[in-house]
C-alpha cells in the first residue's frame, strides 16, 4: 500500500538550509543568526563564570544571586540548540521565551527604553535570521501570499 506524503512532510524530510534562494540567502540568514548567538553565548558564558558587575546587574533587577548559573545554562542550552539547524526551531522558541523575560523584567523596574527594547531586537533578529536558513520556516510563514504554493 503507497501513501502519499504531505508537502510538510516531505520538507521535513528535505535539509533545512536547501531551498530555491540558493547559498546567498543561507549565508545570509546564518550572518543574521550569529550575530545575536555570540552575544547570547557571550552573555550565558558570563553568568557562569560569575564577575561582579553580571552579580550586581542581576540583582539590581531582582533576582537573588543563586539564580545566576542556572539562568546562564538555559540561555548557552538554549542558544547552542538555536544553532544547531535540526533543533534551531526549538532553540529559537527557547530563546524567544528569555528575551520575553529579560523584556518582562526591564519593564518592571522601569529600566530605560533601550533595556526593554534590547531583547526584542535580539529576539527579531534571531528568528530573522531562522527564516532565512530553514525553508520549513519560510513555507509556514511566506512573506506574500500564495496560490497552490507558487509565489505571485
Amino acid at each position: 500500500m503507497t501513501t502519499r506524503m504531505s508537502s510538510l512532510e516531505q520538507s521535513s524530510k528535505t535539509p533545512t538550509r536547501s531551498g530555491a534562494s540558493g547559498s546567498g540567502q543561507l549565508w545570509g540568514g546564518r550572518v543574521l543568526s550569529g550575530i545575536p548567538a555570540l552575544f547570547l553565548l557571550l552573555d550565558g558564558g558570563m553568568k557562569l563564570v560569575k564577575p561582579a558587575p553580571v552579580v550586581e546587574a542581576t540583582v539590581q533587577l531582582g533576582y537573588p544571586e543563586s539564580s545566576i548559573v542556572g539562568l546562564g545554562v538555559v540561555l548557552l542550552v538554549s542558544t547552542v540548540l538555536y544553532l544547531i539547524p535540526r533543533t534551531a526551531l526549538l532553540g529559537g522558541l527557547l530563546l524567544t521565551g528569555y528575551l520575553g523575560g529579560a523584556v518582562a523584567t526591564h519593564v518592571r523596574v522601569s529600566a530605560p527604553l533601550f533595556n526593554a527594547i534590547f531583547p526584542a531586537l535580539l529576539g527579531a533578529l534571531l528568528w530573522g535570521g531562522l527564516w532565512l536558513r530553514d525553508k520549513r520556516l519560510r513555507e509556514l510563514l511566506p512573506l506574500r501570499a500564495t496560490k497552490e504554493g507558487v509565489e505571485q
